[in-house]
This record gives C-alpha cells, structure tokens and sequence, in this order.
C-alpha cells in the first residue's frame, strides 16, 4: 500500500541559519512528505530576538500523530509554521518536533556565534535522527549543517556528519559524495590538510575509494556499467614524471579497481562490497527514474548539457550485466567539464577542494551532499552554519530543498514506493 514517506530533519547548530531555512520551506516539504524535526527548539525561539523580524510566524502545540517511540528526556511538539500576513502564500507548513536538549534554552545560546551548548545540541539531535532512521522510524535522514568548532567546544572530537554517522552505525567505511544533474563527485580524503594528502597518499586506500564508489553507485542509480573518472594529483597528470611522480600510484589504484570488478556478473553476491549493509540493492532503477528528475535544454547559465538528458544516461550505454570501467588518473582541470558533459558518470577525486570547487562552481544550488557506506539514506546541503547571515532571513533555501527531494526520491526507490519531489 502506498504510504507517505516520512523524513528526519536533524537542526545542524541552532544558532546557524539551520532554523530559518527550516521554517522558510516546511510547507514545500510538507508536500513531499511527512517530516520529523530533531533539533534544539530554542534555536527557533532565537529568531524572535534576531536583526530582522522573522519572515515565518510559528507557534508550538502537543505533536499530531506522531507515532513515535521517544526515550525519556526528549520533548516532543507539534510545529506549525505561517507565512507573514502580509504574504501571498497562504501555505502552512507543519512538523513534529523532537527536543533531545530541552534543557537548553534560548538564554545559553546567541544567534550567530557557536558554542559548547549549541554543539551539544547539534551532535544530540543527530544522534538522535540516526536512530530514527535506523530504527525504520523514519525512512531517510536529512542533515542541517552543524559547526565542528561547536562540537569541538563540546568536548565532542567529531570531524563532521559523515566519520559521525558512521560511527553510529558501525559502518567500517564510509564516503562524502556529492550528486548534482550535471557531476557525481565522490572524495578519497575530506577534511585534512593538503600537505597530509600527498604524504598519505597510498594505491590501497585510492583504490578502495574507486571500488566503494562504484559499488555503492551501481545501486544508487540501478546501472552497473558505470565509467568512473581519476583526478590526477599532479598538473597535466604529472606529465610523464616531469611534475611529480604519485601518478604511479594513482595508476596501481586503477589495476586493482579493474581487479576488484574482474569477477563480477551483475549478481549481489559478485559486488566488491556485497558485506556492507545499503538500503538499495542491485535491482534496475524504475523506469524513467533518476537521481534528478530530467530537465530539457542546457543546464543553468554555465552552458553545460545536463548530465540528464537522454544521450549521456548511463543506462543508454551499459547493459546490465556490464561491469564498471575506470579511467586515468586524468587531469583535473579538464576532468570536470568532461563529466559534466556526459563523457563520465563519476570522478573520484583525492582531496576536498579538487572535488567540491568544480561542484559548487557548476553547480552552486543544486549539488547534494550523500553519505555513502551508511544502511540508510542521509543527504545534505553543501553549504556551512553561515553564522554571519543568522537571523537576516537572507539564506536561500534551493539547497536545502535539493538535499530533502533527493532523500524521498532515493528513500522511494529503495522501498519500492513511487514517491517524487521536485523542488
């Protein structure tokens, strides 16, 4: 029976501009899907006090069928939101609330600056989403961004969501990606420094980034005859050894990708990474579905042919018994604009800025942050807490709606439902 998909919001800090995005496209969500928020209620009740008058009214009551199994100590409400009187939209936006801080309140935070008690609240909430979501009290997790100098101030040595998440599940890998209608990003290293990426750098751990990510993508879209991309290091791809010589080892990685794949007839127990629990598993996408829903024409105003349209679909060039193909390592200032053209369905790139500058360039509202080796579905905007715009109503929400479409989407096709959101 057809249901409506129900989505856990964890907050991010509630001193960022988490809570006003939340407010402003509640009523879009609402229409998606049932939505549960995780999250410290002061960080709304901070808004009342801000530079600007709020855009979003919003009053608190008992929760409306929530159905929900909370532990002691967890606040449960009913959040109802309305747009300004002056307003057009006569949309009310709805959620039920989880406060797994209610001890904190709104005179030990300020709006704008993170703290120890804006950090505890940010790592509860998430801890708290997590175990909705796995325990199939929620069917996808949307994260808000929190702030690692919060948690850090917390006591709490966490370097982000996804290390955190996986963490929690027991997950023994984890990777950040970031899907978008033109590029599919997955990284090798995320928040380190770049001298530590050369020095680190090793064929066993650039080989495993390959061989997960095209695992996990083979599900994710329901294709198994992806052609994944290598960012080369060096400029030119080292040029033969003339600017450096870690190619080599870029070019061990891809011998044992290839290796990986050599026994792999299309069947779940042939996958690299069969033993990782996902929600999806080898079957073929619906038909007509896709991580974006198709668009027409040139992408945005950066003249990119969206990686959408019929031609460059990865299923209109690999059968299904087909087995991923790896390429490189190729230069990064060229790989890019190739995969977004359609010539690749996704790059592995080796450090953070060489993976995400060509992503937020292309791609600046609609690229989506998705955890990849988690059992359950977790998207996220690709933006931070933005603490200087807090309060100011100036925070533009697209990408938040991205990250929570793509959550119903992919949380429809792992339960087999026919949900769709399209922001």
């Amino acid at each position: 029976m057809n249901r409506r998909p129900r989505l856990a919001i964890t907050l991010g800090d509630p001193c960022g501009i988490g809570p006003e995005l939340l407010l402003s496209a509640l009523p879009v969500i609402n229409r998606w899907a049932e939505v549960l928020v995780i999250g410290a209620q002061a960080g709304v009740e901070l808004l009342a006090s801000g530079p600007v008058p709020p855009r979003v009214a919003w009053r608190w009551g008992a929760a409306v069928r929530a159905g929900l199994d909370p532990a002691d100590g967890i606040a449960v409400n009913g959040l109802w939101t309305d747009p300004p009187a002056s307003g057009t939209d006569p949309a009310t936006g709805y959620a039920t609330w989880l406060d797994p801080t209610p001890g904190i309140g709104p005179d030990q935070l300020q709006l704008g600056t993170g703290s120890a008690a804006s950090g505890q609240c940010a790592v509860a909430a998430v801890r708290l989403g997590a175990e909705l979501v796995q325990s199939g009290q929620a069917d996808a997790l949307v994260t808000l961004p929190l702030a690692k100098s919060a948690v850090h101030l917390a006591g709490l040595p966490i370097p982000g969501h996804t290390e955190f998440l996986q963490s929690l599940c027991g997950s023994p890998i984890s990777r950040m990606a970031f899907v978008s209608p033109t590029l599919r990003v997955v990284l090798d290293t995320v928040h380190q420094s770049l001298r530590s990426v050369v020095e680190q750098l090793s064929a066993e751990r650039v080989a495993e980034t390959l061989i997960f990510s095209a695992d996990r993508f083979m599900q994710l879209t329901g294709t198994s005859g992806l052609r994944v991309a290598l960012c080369a290091l060096n400029p030119h791809a080292g040029e033969n050894g003339a600017f450096g010589h870690e190619e080599a080892l870029l070019d061990q990685a891809l011998l044992r990708a290839r290796a990986a794949f050599a026994g792999f007839d299309g069947t779940p127990a042939s996958a690299p990474f069969a033993r990782i629990p996902s929600p999806f598993g080898l079957d073929p996408a619906p038909p007509g579905w896709s991580l974006f829903p198709r668009t027409s024409g040139a992408h945005s105003a950066h003249g990119v042919q969206s990686a959408q349209s019929g031609a460059t679909d990865p299923a209109a060039h690999a059968g299904p018994l087909a087995g991923p193909q790896f390429f490189g390592p190729l230069p990064s200032d060229t790989l890019f604009q190739r995969a977004a053209r359609g010539q690749f369905d996704l790059v592995v790139a080796l450090y953070h800025d060489q993976g995400l500058i060509p992503v937020k360039v292309l791609e600046p509202d609609r690229a989506v942050n998705l955890t990849l080796g988690l059992p359950y579905i977790r998207t996220s905007p690709d933006h931070g807490t933005a603490f200087d715009r807090a309060g100011q109503w100036t925070a533009d929400a697209t990408n938040f709606l991205e990250a929570t479409a793509l959550a119903v989407r992919l949380a429809g096709r792992a339960k087999g439902q026919p949900w769709h959101a399209a922001p």
